[in-house]
């Protein structure tokens, strides 16, 4: 599993009321002024020292010529010490990142069409050039977020073709829905989720948890150590002993119909879930999702269909 970049406040409600448009004037105060520029986006970012690897990256992608067209663009460039940070949590090299065959969608995923400037941007999805999309996250303090592991530190740098927006870490398009990561967590070099695959596939809602990006759900996922405790406190030895229809419930319990990284929730919020008529509650102080409590290293996990969230326990309707 990658190793997810997070800090404590990389936490978030589902107060569905995001849909506002938030600016960017919450992140930092030394942005360029927006005035008209006379240099194309490629132009700027090569004379700004602080995005060295991404020039390079686009030269090797071979996008210099088409950043330097008509455009517009909008660019939420990473600065060097974001690639770096990617390529020690992925185990990467520079050379393996420059050299990947999928670089300029890596890239493009990083490119908006049109002008959009700080005041134009909207928490929610949105598309990138590749046709995928990603997603803006507005946390507690007002720090703006992509997909729940790459905040955005300065906004507006202008170009003659578009802007440019600095971003803390690389951005990726999700690959797998939330039943594939979970399954592919169960044989990793340190197994988890295996009690929670088994208790989907028990329950029948495997397919629930396996759809696309068409999809939007946030999946508290209980840890195997959270159902051990489970079957000690129910008197069984595994989830096959426990009642199907309480087990349904008790899945459906941790799902909740949005899309929802961490820097979304609010404290004090109300989550509703699958399971009708039954809600969570987010108590952000404490990290914990009703009475149990969030694991910090392993938040706002993406995938084609929503998000992961691990917790330490499972929790059950009343």
């Amino acid at each position: 599993m990658k190793n997810f970049k997070m800090n404590v406040w990389r936490l978030l409600p589902l107060s569905l009321a995001m849909m506002v448009t938030i600016s960017f004037s919450s992140c930092d105060d030394d942005d360029d002024d927006m005035m008209p520029a006379s240099d194309d986006v490629v132009d700027v970012l090569v004379d700004d020292s602080n995005f060295t690897v991404l020039v390079s990256a686009v030269v090797a992608a071979q996008l210099g010529d088409d950043l330097s067209g008509t455009g517009p663009f909008t660019v939420f460039a990473p600065t060097d010490a974001a690639f770096g940070d990617f390529i020690a949590d992925n185990n990467l090299t520079a050379e393996a990142l420059i050299g990947n065959t999928d670089l300029a969608n890596i890239l493009s995923y990083h490119v908006v069409s049109g002008n959009v400037t700080s005041a134009d941007v909207a928490v929610g999805s949105v598309t990138t050039l590749t046709g995928e999309k990603f997603y803006v996250s507005a946390d507690p303090n007002g720090g703006l977020w992509i997909n729940g592991n790459s905040m955005i530190t300065a906004v507006d740098k202008m170009a003659s073709n578009g802007v440019i927006h600095t971003l803390d870490y690389v951005i990726t398009a999700p690959t797998m829905s939330i039943a594939e990561i979970a399954v592919g967590s169960t044989t990793a070099s340190t197994p988890e989720f295996t009690q929670l695959v088994a208790a989907l596939s028990r329950a029948g809602l495997v397919d629930a948890v396996s759809g696309d990006n068409s999809d939007d759900l946030t999946v508290f996922a209980p840890t195997d150590a959270a159902f051990e405790d489970l079957y000690t406190a129910l008197g069984v030895s595994g989830v096959d002993e426990i009642d199907v229809d309480l087990l349904t419930n008790v899945l459906l319990y941790h799902v909740v119909p949005a899309r929802a990284f961490s820097q979304d929730l609010r404290d004090g919020a109300s989550l509703s879930t699958l399971l009708e008529g039954k809600s969570l509650s987010v108590d952000l102080p404490n990290l914990m999702i009703n009475d149990s409590d969030l694991v910090p290293s392993m938040l706002n996990i993406h995938a084609t269909n929503g998000v992961i969230h691990v917790i330490d326990k499972v929790m059950l309707p009343e």
